[in-house]
């Protein structure tokens, strides 16, 4: 194996503690700054900052089922960890694989405060549209599943989504 795939292998074992822990630490600045305090706002009537715990998921369904998010996200997590560890690491499949690890990361960092707290602390809120408060680890999530259906539809061919993708053993 060259240099090249090897740090390619080895590069989301870094990456995914760094976003968890970059996750980790806006949340508790959102903690130690915003709990208990008025929004700070940052853009008036666009962007405020603003504490929230959340006990569900996005747009606040399945409040209080925390068994079910700490199954789906064990489900989900260790498929992509399956996913990233058989997927090839070189050529144009390295954005997903990239981008796998940062959906990884941010699955990773909402359990952790589920584990932990038994709720997800949020606290970006984009007052313009009323959208539901969100943290850093939502945005990866979104980010990355929309790259991954972005690059599954006009990226990467069906035969190459079929390699992907495949249960099957590698080539």
């Amino acid at each position: 194996m060259n240099q090249t795939k090897k740090l390619h292998l080895i590069l989301p074992i870094f990456i995914v503690p760094i976003l968890v822990l970059l996750d980790q630490f806006t949340k508790k600045l959102a903690v130690n700054m915003l709990a208990g305090k008025p929004s700070f706002v940052l853009i008036n009537g666009v962007l405020e900052l603003s504490y929230c715990e959340n006990t569900g998921a996005a747009f606040s369904i399945l409040q209080g089922k925390m068994i079910v998010f700490y199954i789906i996200t064990l489900l989900i997590g260790g498929g992509i960890a399956f996913l990233m560890i058989r997927m090839p690491k070189y050529g144009k499949y390295l954005v997903l694989y990239y981008t796998f690890a940062v959906l990884l990361a941010g699955a990773l960092g909402n359990l952790i405060d589920r584990v932990l707290y038994q709720y997800v602390v949020d606290f970006i809120y984009f007052s313009l549209i009323n959208f539901p408060i969100f943290n850093v680890a939502d945005i990866y999530v979104t980010c990355s599943v929309f790259f991954t259906v972005i690059l599954v539809l006009f990226y990467y061919s069906e035969e190459e989504c079929n390699h992907i993708f495949s249960l099957k053993g590698k080539k």
